[in-house]
């Protein structure tokens, strides 16, 4: 039997923090108001497109937007990005996915956490999730040293480990800043080699990158690309993969591959 390669798609959606991070100061109302925009602007996106994908989100973010939570719940899988995205205790696995639950009226089965930090997998079993998507396989200085890790959807204990997408021998990395500092020849060519070699690709994007990020104090290599120049990028390229793979949340994927239960 031919499986059709598939490529899936997914966004960290949260309040905006990433000034804060490098020292600028920001309310939670601004955040809010920054990543509110952006998940509206990405949803406006991807039913244009007819796209389907997975919302990390924060529990903060889902109580702080219930409208767009609910908007984004009837098209699109609900997966937990944690409490907060600024702060974590193992507690916050349990609780982020009861407040996902209620505002979004799905069941949670995927988390990812912030800065795809690393989590014990008997914890995010124990809080009832199927799969963790928070592993970067590539050796990126000061954030990740992950080379040795497999690259491909794998089971560890009770949970499926879904890594984030990276090609096969070289590791070329695809997460979100790829789209900002690679040539997107290259990008394309590390998605079709992994997708030859390995049937799925898995990637991620942030609802932030869609609106103009000028002024917020980020620095060169997260806003190269943003606003209506990124929601361009991103359309080009998803009717170029659409012609490569099928485009789809990543718990529809572990269903069909009988990973998780459906």
């Amino acid at each position: 039997m031919v499986v059709e390669p598939s490529a899936l798609f997914s966004f960290d959606v949260e309040e905006f923090d990433a000034p804060v991070s490098r020292g600028r100061p920001m309310t939670m109302d601004e955040q809010m108001e920054l990543g509110g925009r952006g998940q509206a602007r990405t949803l406006d996106l991807l039913a244009t497109l007819g796209l389907r994908a997975t919302m990390f989100t924060t529990a903060n973010f889902a109580l702080a937007h219930p409208g767009l939570q609910r908007r984004a719940a009837l098209d699109h899988e609900i997966a937990s990005h944690a409490h907060f995205h600024a702060s974590f205790r193992t507690e916050d696995l349990a609780t982020s996915r009861e407040v996902l639950r209620r505002t979004s009226g799905q069941e949670v089965l995927g988390f990812r956490r912030p800065r795809l930090q690393s989590t014990d997998p008997a914890a995010i079993a124990a809080a009832g999730y199927c799969y963790d998507s928070s592993v970067n396989p590539v050796w990126l200085p000061g954030r990740y040293a992950n080379l040795r890790a497999p690259r491909v959807p794998h089971r560890t204990g009770a949970i499926v480990e879904v890594p984030i997408s990276a090609s096969p021998r070289l590791r070329v990395p695809l997460f979100w800043l790829a789209w900002k500092n690679l040539p997107m020849v290259a990008v394309r060519d590390a998605c079709e080699r992994c997708l030859a070699a390995d049937g799925v690709l898995n990637l991620f994007w942030h609802p932030w990158e869609f609106v103009d990020l000028a002024g917020q104090g980020l620095p060169l290599h997260m806003r190269r690309v943003d606003g209506e120049r990124m929601c361009d990028r991103f359309a080009a390229f998803a009717e170029w993969m659409r012609a490569r793979a099928r485009i789809m949340p990543i718990g529809d994927w572990l269903a069909g591959a009988r990973m998780i239960a459906g």
